[in-house]
């Protein structure tokens, strides 16, 4: 892991989004190994959206980076989304897939897997459109911030998701905590949390870049949800097996929470 956590300041500087797709968001490797840790992640988030009650009008996704793979079920339930990121290229990478532009990451492979998953293949085109139709902005977000998408002032949405961005963001427990409640003010009460963070994670590497994740436990993300106000529904810890030297990940937790009481 880096010897000094590794901040905005250099995501902002050193995060090549279109490197990171090519690195962990195909479903094969160059070798034609299979992605295990991206099929296990759209499953996990496939099951979570299945659940009785995440459905609504609005989604906000906290720190979405340059992906859409936690979108692809989600967006079968809400009507709008709004996707949330800190770093410029991250969502400008992100806008080049809404609009269909030139250069955009090939997601057709995996907008398939989750068609697959949800009953019929086929459907990857209509998917693609609706999810393009429904995510209407891209907003900055810095989720240290009481209000993330300050100055902007978002309406609470149904639901918040989150999927490996604040074991990234955080540089220690009481920062991952206070984030947890500035982000919880983005949902409404009775609204729902869907995580996905990686245990226990200190670095993740690509591109001859190395960047700091937090140390995370089960106990310590569950205590920390439920601090932010909330009531955790679904938790789920699957073990990541292959010995791979990108990342110090030895599992993955899937959360659903639903937002009971205010933070003050």
């Amino acid at each position: 892991a880096p010897a000094v956590f590794t901040g905005t300041y250099i995501y902002q500087q050193s995060f090549d989004p279109q490197e990171y797709l090519n690195e962990f968001y195909r479903l094969s490797d160059s070798w034609g190994q299979p992605n295990t840790f991206l099929m296990q992640n759209l499953r996990s988030v496939f099951k979570m959206f299945s659940l009785d009650g995440l459905r609504g009008g609005t989604l906000i996704d906290v720190g979405c980076g340059p992906t859409i793979y936690q979108l692809l079920s989600a967006c079968e339930g809400f009507q709008e989304i709004i996707a949330l990121d800190y770093t410029g290229q991250n969502r400008r990478e992100l806008e080049k897939w809404l609009k269909n532009e030139a250069g955009a990451f090939d997601w057709k492979p995996v907008v398939k897997y989750v068609c697959e998953l949800e009953g019929d293949r086929e459907k990857w085109a209509e998917k693609e459109e609706k999810l393009t139709k429904k995510a209407r902005q891209v907003l900055k977000c810095d989720v240290t911030k009481a209000n993330p998408t300050d100055p902007v002032s978002l309406p609470p949405a149904d639901c918040i998701v989150s999927t490996l961005c604040l074991e990234a963001a955080c540089k220690d427990l009481t920062t991952f905590c206070s984030t947890l409640r500035n982000i919880s003010a983005l949902v409404k009460l009775g609204g729902h949390l869907v995580m996905v963070t990686i245990l226990p994670e200190t670095y993740y590497a690509f591109h001859k870049q190395v960047f700091s994740c937090l140390y995370l436990e089960k106990n310590v993300v569950e205590e920390a949800v439920e601090g932010a106000g909330f009531e955790v529904k679904f938790s789920e810890v699957q073990t990541y097996l292959p010995s791979d030297i990108r990342t110090a990940c030895e599992a993955v937790l899937s959360l659903v929470a639903r937002r009971c009481a205010s933070i003050t």
